[in-house]
């Protein structure tokens, strides 16, 4: 027994009946005999009451040393191989220490005493007073990594717990095992050559080969630093398996492929583009594949020429900065009629819908929609609030018609109103916050979507019929080409076309801006239904009050950069106004992007708008909005235009570093 044991059996009493002794005698010197005979009374019985309180208390003592050794697990000579030690729960001091856990803390018996808190860092002996066994965190102690164990010991009494041991667990080794199992972990990557059919059209065989030769090379050369399995499935899709070790310098590179690819070029000078989808901590390879195939279908309905990291939660996006080249195909949206329209049949009622706070766009698109159900004679509602709408004038109009008498109702009646044979098509959205009612969609278990706005990471799903072309102007585009595969001419009425062509206005700014050949034909096709462009400028117009807010909106702007127009309002606004002024702001020599902000309730509305290299899309997909590279907006609750304001400027920030 060491002699902080002796120490705490032999508590020091003597010295005070020494004094006590002294006193007596004092007293008895000057006479005071009667005093004195008292206090040697009194000195006697206490030190007759010590002798045997003291000789009670060893015993306990000892009786709960004892119990402390059994917990410690000694018997003859034989130690515990778990480096232990003995600590008071009042203040953590070390009592007493084995060998292992000496040499392991560098605890020294003949130095002043000291704490489990001085010993091994960040730890605390209050989880034991409370009654656990496992201190919560790992302790490192020089290069190897403990768990920490502990018992309370207690006395017959149960208030009377003042030791608890502690025992050290090295699961170094584990832990590095573990480490190499998740470094080593497989990531299953799908390459695909997004423009492929357009690299190789019109080119000799020759030359195709020497196009594939190129591309092999450029693929080849940048997975060998990854020392992975590189393996051609077709002629336009690779496979490429790497550990998990090596994904993180590919993400901090961003993917150099993605650039290094734009070297490859075709006779006519087209570069070629890739999309790349990998998929991460799978629990086997068939579920990363899936992952990485989900990867694959995100970066192309985000436009391609990107690489997306899929793990069990999230979506990663790198590169993506490309505007969109248009690879549709009217093979799909002539499948996609086909099938909306048996759909569509089958239902016994449809119900469209578009995002909060409908536009042009949305409304157009909608109408086109149920004129595909008119034409299969299925009663057809469209899901919008009558009062928060970019649209009304254009809603009052449409219900003046007959055919649309009582189409337009709110989400809650829908939702009333909706069976399981009901189908709900969603239009100019492809993010369930952004519908106009999120209830009806997750009661609804057949959902369409025809959208063009580059996908999110959160997405609607599952979806029957998906028509997502972020290469398209406007879903009022998309609609009009299902139109032409579905129904004849006379089916669509005046009103009809003029809404699709307004949401192509709306939505191109005049065919100024996402506008290619399949835009103008969509075009062209509402014109001769019966689309009169006059009356759909008409829509487009402001009245003079709102014409002279919006130039309000414009002289609040500053530049930033050189040419990014940045408008922060204090007071609130209508969408459509912050709309029409950061497409305003756009006319303005030398703004190639411009962002709108202002309070709205409990939220900031953030509007933004490009014509240049800028992808406001990417721009304010970190401050929780989406879109497309030349629109986009955001919603951010709970808010200040100053927080969103310094959030968007530091976004916009590594949106140019990077």
């Amino acid at each position: 027994m060491n002699k902080k044991m002796g120490r705490l059996l032999r508590p020091g009493f003597n010295t005070c009946f020494i004094v006590m002794a002294c006193f007596c005698i004092a007293t008895f010197f000057i006479q005071h005999y009667a005093l004195a005979t008292v206090e040697t009374i009194v000195t006697l019985g206490l030190l007759v009451f010590y002798t045997l309180d003291r000789s009670r208390r060893n015993k306990e003592i000892q009786t709960f040393i004892q119990n402390a050794y059994n917990t410690m697990d000694m018997t003859k000579g034989v130690e515990n191989p778990l480096p232990m030690a003995l600590v008071r729960l009042g203040d953590g001091g070390v009592i007493w220490a084995s060998e292992r856990f000496a040499s392991v803390t560098g605890y020294r018996e003949q130095l002043p005493e000291q704490s489990v808190e001085t010993l091994l860092p960040g730890i605390t002996v209050d989880w034991l007073v409370s009654g656990k066994t496992e201190f919560p965190y790992d302790v490192t102690v020089g290069s190897r990594r403990y768990r920490v164990y502990g018992t309370a010991i207690r006395t017959d009494d149960p208030s009377g717990t003042i030791l608890g041991m502690l025992y050290l667990s090295d699961l170094t080794e584990m832990y590095q095992i573990r480490d190499e199992y998740i470094r080593s972990r497989p990531v299953v990557s799908i390459i695909l050559v997004d423009n492929y059919e357009e690299l190789t059209m019109n080119l000799s065989e020759s030359a195709i080969s020497t196009m594939n030769a190129e591309i092999n090379d450029a693929i080849t050369k940048w997975a060998e630093g990854y020392h992975g399995l590189l393996r051609k499935l077709e002629r336009n899709r690779y496979l490429l398996v790497f550990e998990k070790r090596d994904l993180d310098s590919a993400m901090q590179e961003k993917f150099t492929i993605l650039e290094d690819i734009h070297k490859v070029v075709n006779p006519s000078g087209l570069a070629a583009s890739i999309s790349f989808g990998l998929g991460v901590d799978g629990v086997n390879f068939e579920e990363s594949y899936n992952f990485a195939a989900l990867s694959i279908e995100m970066a192309l309905s985000r436009g391609g020429d990107q690489a997306v990291v899929k793990d069990r939660l999230n979506f990663n996006f790198f590169g993506g900065r490309a505007k969109e080249a248009d690879r549709r195909s009217k093979v799909r949206s002539r499948v996609t009629a086909n099938s909306l329209m048996e759909l569509i049949g089958q239902s016994s009622q449809v119900f469209i819908m578009g995002h909060k706070n409908a536009d042009l766009d949305a409304v157009g698109a909608a109408m086109g929609i149920s004129c595909m159900c008119r034409k299969k004679g299925k009663k057809a509602y469209i899901v919008i609030d009558r009062e928060a709408n970019a649209a009304k004038q254009l809603v009052e109009e449409i219900c003046q018609v007959p055919e649309y008498a009582g189409v337009f109702i709110s989400g809650e009646d829908a939702l009333l109103q909706c069976d399981n044979r009901s189908t709900l098509v969603v239009v100019d959205t492809n993010r369930p916050d952004q519908v106009e009612s999120r209830q009806l969609l997750d009661a609804m278990s057949r959902v369409c979507v025809v959208d063009h706005h580059r996908r999110a990471a959160d997405y609607i799903e599952p979806v029957v019929v998906n028509l997502h072309e972020p290469y398209a102007s406007s879903a009022s585009e998309l609609v009009t080409e299902l139109l032409q595969y579905s129904v004849e001419k006379p089916d669509v009425l005046p009103i009809e076309a003029k809404s699709l062509l307004a949401g192509i206005f709306l939505d191109t700014k005049n065919f100024n801006v996402r506008t290619g050949e399949r835009t103008f034909e969509a075009a062209a096709v509402l014109r001769r239904m019966g689309a009169d462009t006059v009356e759909v400028k008409k829509l487009l117009q402001n009245d003079f009050q709102e014409t002279m807010a919006k130039y309000q909106i414009i002289k609040s702007a500053r530049l930033y950069r050189q040419e990014i127009a940045i408008a922060a309002l204090n007071t609130s606004t209508t969408r459509s106004l912050a709309a029409r002024a950061a497409d305003e702001l756009l006319n303005i020599s030398g703004i190639t992007a411009s962002f709108v902000l202002y309070p709205d309730g409990n939220q900031v509305i953030v509007s933004a708008r490009s014509i240049g290299d800028a992808n406001v899309q990417m721009i304010l997909e970190p401050l929780g909005g989406g879109g497309n590279t030349a629109t986009a907006g955001a919603q951010i609750k709970d808010s200040t235009v100053k927080a969103v304001l310094d959030n968007l400027v530091a976004s916009i920030d590594k949106y140019y570093e990077e």
